[in-house]
């Protein structure tokens, strides 16, 4: 598939499609083929020359533009759209770009489904129903600064899963509480200071009252089914920079309530605050990483005040606690599974005990991302589909997903 003039998607008949690892362009193999999920965006790709396979191997296909695919959550992507740059491309935006072809009269995308609840997806939600359940909670809660935002912004605007389901009165329900953060990643979805592009969402301006909190947050988990909260959205900065008011919340609901799950979304830059969270109540922990390796990690996330130990720390602090620790594995074909990153995530579950790792496509430019972590073409990396297969052979009590379990769900797998 290949763009038109137009940016209309067209099929190149007589040429082999191509996919992108790091820096290196191989061809696709049917193996790692699943046709286009229902949910998915196709982009005609801006300033950019589609590669494919033709007669004489490896080319540009001049006059036609890159095509790529955003794929729904649930899915992890194992190849990434090919192209060459032209001269004067402008930065992509901060989205995943799979590669696309046609085959066997569909679309299809190199990729697989790695997350069996499907809670994040498209059928779930009714936009009627959405609304009609805004109206009648933001009539409950009418000065709740925190409940307009996730309805006003986060639920209608962004389209949040998780603060859809706030009013839903179901699953995982968002609670931000941090306009600051202490790093300054690359591809960070709520602040692109330094970038000519930007950010997806508007990061909160401001910082809820406990009392807010507890208004929406205490029914939830006592009603909703299979009910979670969980602290550290897209929408905010790192939520352990509000450390003292989320261990204050933790003890507040858990005085009233042990039912449902309190979760954390964070850079893990505090394993100190992480400590005290735990004894107050929270039951599990998801620290994001763009790579198990201190280098790149430091290179993307542009830490302020802690390092990259601080990261693994806070793992580990976790497992002692007795909560259940997962990773927020931001994971880009090429590097994700190069044979460095892979040595450093075997260590980084051995070290930690991790529990489960979420298979999250980094939303990024690709050639960007290439210059970011320094990844030189021809890096030996063994496929994303069969690193998967590898882990969880080398790894059988690992669990791979794509979003947050509930208590009742990873307990349950704990003890099978």
């Amino acid at each position: 598939m290949v763009a038109d003039a137009a940016g209309q998607l067209v099929e190149l008949p007589g040429v082999a499609p191509a996919f992108r690892r790091g820096r290196d362009f191989l061809p696709v193999d049917p193996d790692d083929l699943i046709a286009l999920p229902d949910g998915s965006s196709l982009y005609a790709l801006p300033g950019r020359t589609a590669v494919g396979f033709g007669p004489e191997g490896l080319a540009p296909l001049e006059g036609h533009g890159a095509a790529a695919a955003f794929l729904p959550p649930g899915y992890s992507v194992f190849g990434l759209s090919a192209y060459r740059s032209d001269r004067g491309a402008p930065l992509l935006p901060l989205f995943s770009y799979s590669a696309l072809c046609w085959w066997k009269g569909r679309f299809h995308v190199p990729a697989a489904r790695v997350e069996a609840d499907v809670k994040h997806d498209p059928e779930q939600f009714s936009e009627r129903e959405l609304a009609r359940r805004i109206t009648r909670l933001t009539k409950r809660w009418p000065a709740n600064r925190l409940v307009a935002h996730l309805s006003r912004n986060c639920a209608l605007t962004y389209g949040c899963a998780n603060a859809k389901n706030l009013f839903y009165e179901r699953w995982e329900c968002p609670v931000p509480l941090a306009p600051a953060c202490n790093a300054v990643c690359v591809g960070c979805i709520s602040a692109q200071p330094d970038a000519p592009i930007p950010s997806p969402q508007d990061r909160l301006a401001f910082v809820p009252d406990v009392e807010e909190v507890l208004e929406f947050a205490l029914p939830h988990l006592k009603s909703a089914p299979r009910a979670m909260l969980s602290f550290g959205q897209g929408c905010e900065g790192e939520p352990l920079l509000q450390a003292e008011r989320i261990e204050a919340i933790c003890r507040a609901l858990r005085a009233k309530t042990k039912r449902g799950t309190l979760h954390l979304n964070t850079n893990g830059s505090r394993p100190d605050a992480v400590e005290r969270l735990f004894a107050a109540g929270l039951d599990s922990i998801r620290v994001s990483l763009n790579s198990a390796q201190r280098k790149p990690y430091q290179a993307y996330y542009r830490p302020l005040t802690y390092g990259f130990d601080a990261v693994v720390r806070s793992l580990e602090v976790a497992r002692r606690a007795g909560g259940y620790a997962s990773i927020n594995y931001l994971a880009f074909p090429g590097f994700t599974d190069s044979d460095a990153e892979v040595a450093a995530l075997e260590r980084l579950i051995e070290r930690t005990g991790l529990a489960l790792i979420q298979w999250r496509n980094l939303n990024i430019d690709p050639e960007a991302y290439c210059d970011v972590v320094g990844l030189a073409a021809s890096t030996p990396a063994r496929g994303m589909r069969r690193l998967q297969e590898h882990l969880r052979h080398r790894f059988p009590q690992l669990r791979h997903g794509y979003l947050n379990p509930p208590r009742e769900v990873y307990r349950r797998r704990l003890t099978s």
